[in-house]
């Protein structure tokens, strides 16, 4: 009865829960064992979403055609709003057309690598005592989770 029609318009519940690819990864779930050919995708704002295929050939197509549009959606990210507080912010995610080629986009994702990378280890660096319930420690934890995931 509520079957899928192409030439039907999107409602406003349909296009409030579609899944936006941008800046999204999607991967074999290698930790999910309950069923086989399951892809994970981590979305912008760290949902995941597991998907079954129908087989592994399917899984795989699936993965490197989300990760290509996902890559295509993904115009490099816009610096972190500024407070005059220390409140942790994660940077804008645009969800517009990138306008690097795909060898630009992968030196891009090089150095933010590198970046994050390097962020993480200058984090671990200085710790807050895990006692603390403070504001402080959970910014602290909020920015060790925003980088272990990037």
């Amino acid at each position: 009865q509520n079957e899928y029609k192409p030439d039907k318009d999107l409602s406003e519940v349909d296009l409030k829960n579609a899944i936006r690819v941008h800046h999204a990864l999607a991967t074999k779930a290698s930790d999910y064992s309950k069923k086989s050919n399951v892809l994970k995708l981590k979305t912008a704002d760290w949902r995941v979403f597991l998907f079954q295929a129908p087989s592994k050939e399917e899984m795989l197509s699936w993965i490197l055609r989300i990760n290509l549009v996902a890559a295509i959606f993904s115009a490099p990210a816009f610096p972190a709003a500024i407070c005059s507080m220390k409140k942790f912010c994660r940077p804008l995610l645009p969800s517009s057309m990138t306008k690097l080629c795909q060898e630009e986009q992968l030196r891009s994702h090089e150095n933010k690598m590198k970046q994050i990378a390097d962020e993480l280890a200058e984090h671990k660096l200085h710790p807050v005592e895990k006692s603390l319930k403070s504001k402080e420690a959970e910014e602290y934890r909020l920015k060790e989770h925003y980088l272990i995931f990037e």
